[in-house]
C-alpha cells in the first residue's frame, strides 16, 4: 500500500521506508487540488505584471533585475543550469530519494507555486526507481540545497543523468525507457524545485532512524560487556533514574535491565565490587544524553520535512506573495551536528569499556587481550587500535558545521547553514559508530565465553547472535574479516533483532 503524501504528516519512518526500501508514495488529492489552486494564483499574478523574487526576477544579489516576459520563460533553463554546480562523485541513490521525497512533501501544502506536473513527475520517478546523479558535496544549506537539487532539476528538462535499472543512462533515455513525460520548465517551476533544504533534511532524517536503532545496540553491547565484567547492577535499577527524571536515561536503564534480566548477576550468587568505574555504571546516563538528544533531533526534521521551505511563499486564499528565508538549514543542521555529536559520546563510552575488557588489571579476572596464551598471542589487542582510530576521526568530524558560515553571493548570502557538511559528517560518524561498536561486540562475546555463569536471556541472544557472523578466538588469525562483518552486521542490526526476538521491543526514547 502507498504512502500517502499530504504535505502535513510526513515521518522519519516514511522516509526512509521510501528512500531506502523502495514504498510507493501516492499524492493524496487534497494535496493536488492545493497545488493547483496555487498555480492558479501564480500565473494570475504574472499576467498582471506582479514583480516576484525568482519568477520575474533574477535571484540572489541579481533580485533587482526585473525580466521581460521572454526572459521568464528562459529564465528556469538557465537558474538550472548554473545551480547544478555541485563536485565530487554521486550521492547514495537513498540520499537523492530522500531529497526527492522531502521537496515532494513541501510542494503538497500548496504554497509553492510550480505546476503540479512538476510535483507528479518527482512522484513517478521514486515510483519507478529513477534516481537523478547528484554530485555529493556542493551546498552550503541555504537558500536550500541549490547544487544538488539543480541536478535533481535538470531531469525534469530531460537532461542530466539517471540511475535506472542498474545503470547509468541520459535522463532523456531513462525517462523514456521509464514512460515518464519530461514536463520541461515554465516560470516558476525551476526555483519551486531547487529552493528548500531537502538533501540535508532528507539525509538526517535517514540518519535519526539509524541512531535510535543504534543506541538499542549500544545498550546491547553495553550490557554484554557489564556483564562479563561482572558488574554491580544497582546503578542500572530504573528507580535511580526516575528520581532524576531524564527520559533518556529511564529508557536506557530500562533497555539494559531488560537484557540483563535472568543473568546471575541479579541474584547474589555472583561476587561483584561496591561500585564500578564511570564507564559502566553512568552507561544510562551517557546513552540516555544522546536519547534525549535525538529526541529533539528528529522533532525537528519532522517540523522541517511537513514544513514550507520555500521563497518566495505564496498564499492564494489571502491574494498575498511573501519573501523570507525558510529555506535557511539552520533549524536542521544544529540538531544534526549535536546527534553526530552524541553519538560520539556513546561510541567514546563503548572503547572505555572495551578497554577494560581488554586490561587484566581491570577486566576482573579476564586473560590479557582476551587470549589465554598471553605473549605469544595478542588476542584482541589491536582491536582497540581500529576502534581508538575510528574514535579520533569521530572526535574530529564532531566539530559543529553549523556555526561555519562562510558568506558568498557578493554577499548578499552572508550567513550560511553548511547543513550539508552536518548532514555528511553526522553520516560518517555513524558509519564509524558501526565498526567500534561491532568490536566492543567481538570482544564482550570473547569474554562472555570465558566466563562461567548464567547470563541474562537478552545478553545470551545477543553472544549466541554475534558468534553467528565472528568464531571464538582461539588462537590468532587477521580480524580485519572479523571486524568488517561485525561492522556490517550493527549495520543490518542482526544483534539487536536476535535480542528483541529473546526478550521483546526495547524502548525507542
Amino acid at each position: 500500500m502507498a504512502i500517502i503524501i499530504t504535505g502535513r504528516d510526513l515521518t522519519i519512518e516514511d522516509v526512509y521506508n521510501v528512500a531506502v526500501r523502495g514504498e510507493k508514495i501516492e499524492l493524496h488529492p487534497d494535496a493536488l487540488l492545493r497545488i493547483r489552486k496555487c498555480r492558479a494564483f501564480l500565473e494570475k499574478k504574472v499576467e498582471e505584471g506582479e514583480i516576484m523574487y525568482g519568477v520575474n526576477t533574477g535571484i540572489g544579489e541579481l533580485a533587482n533585475v526585473t525580466l521581460n516576459d521572454e526572459q521568464v520563460r528562459q529564465f528556469q533553463k538557465y537558474l538550472i543550469y548554473n545551480h547544478a554546480a555541485g563536485i565530487g562523485k554521486p550521492a547514495p541513490v537513498e540520499h537523492v530519494r530522500a531529497a526527492m521525497l522531502s521537496r515532494i512533501n513541501v510542494h503538497a501544502n500548496g504554497h509553492s507555486g510550480c505546476r503540479p506536473e512538476i510535483t507528479q513527475t518527482y512522484v513517478d520517478m521514486l515510483n519507478k526507481g529513477l534516481t537523478p546523479v547528484v554530485c555529493e558535496k556542493g551546498s552550503v544549506g541555504a537558500c536550500g540545497d541549490l547544487s544538488p537539487m539543480s541536478q535533481i532539476a535538470l531531469t525534469l528538462m530531460g537532461e542530466g543523468e539517471i540511475f535506472y535499472g542498474g545503470e547509468r543512462l541520459s535522463a532523456s533515455a531513462a525517462m523514456e525507457k521509464a514512460g515518464i513525460p519530461v514536463p520541461g520548465l515554465k516560470a516558476r517551476d525551476g526555483l519551486a524545485a531547487i529552493n528548500g533544504s531537502n538533501m540535508l533534511t532528507g539525509m538526517a532524517a535517514i540518519e535519526v532512524y539509524e541512531v535510535e536503532r543504534f543506541l538499542k545496540q549500544a545498550e546491547i553491547a553495553a550490557a554484554m560487556s557489564l556483564e562479563a565484567l561482572l558488574a554491580n547492577l544497582r546503578p542500572y535499577d530504573v528507580r535511580l533514574h526516575r528520581l532524576r527524571g531524564h527520559q533518556g536515561s529511564i529508557a536506557s536503564a530500562e533497555n539494559i535491565m531488560k537484557i540483563i534480566n535472568g543473568s546471575d548477576l541479579q541474584t547474589g550468587k555472583m561476587k561483584v565490587k561496591v561500585q564500578d568505574a564511570y564507564s559502566m555504571r553512568s552507561t544510562p546516563q551517557v546513552i540516555g544524553a544522546a536519547r534525549d538528544q535525538l529526541r529533539w533531533t528528529r522533532s525537528q526534521i519532522e517540523t522541517e520535512l511537513n514544513g514550507v521551505c520555500d521563497n518566495p511563499i505564496f498564499l492564494p486564499d489571502e491574494g498575498v506573495v511573501l519573501t523570507g528565508a525558510n529555506f535557511q538549514g539552520s533549524p536542521v543542521s544544529v540538531p544534526t551536528d549535536m546527534l553526530g555529536a552524541a553519538v560520539t559520546m556513546v561510541c567514546v563510552l563503548s572503547e572505555r569499556r572495551l578497554n577494560r575488557l581488554l586490561n587484566p588489571a581491570l577486566s576482573v579476572g579476564l586473560p590479557a587481550f582476551l587470549t589465554k596464551g598471553a605473549g605469544m598471542f595478542s588476542g584482541h589487542m589491536l582491536s582497540q587500535y581500529s576502534a581508538d582510530m575510528l574514535i579520533v576521526e569521530q572526535r574530529i568530524l564532531s566539530a559543529p558545521a553549523s556555526v561555519q558560515s562562510i558568506p558568498a553571493a557578493a554577499d548578499q548570502e552572508d550567513f550560511v547553514s553548511m547543513g550539508m557538511n552536518t548532514s555528511l559528517k553526522t553520516r560518517q560518524i555513524i558509519d564509524n559508530a558501526y565498526g567500534i561498536l561491532g568490536i566492543e561486540y567481538i570482544a564482550a562475546a570473547q569474554a562472555l565465553d570465558m566466563r562461567e555463569f548464567s547470563f541474562g536471556r537478552g545478553t545470551k541472544a545477543a553472544r549466541d547472535a554475534v558468534r553467528e557472523v565472528v568464531e571464538y578466538l582461539d588462537v590468532d588469525r587477521p580480524l580485519f574479516r572479523d571486524h568488517n562483518n561485525m561492522m556490517e552486521a550493527v549495520r543490518s542490526r542482526s544483534v539487536l533483532h536476535a535480542v528483541e526476538d529473546a526478550v521483546g521491543p526495547l524502548n525507542a526514547y
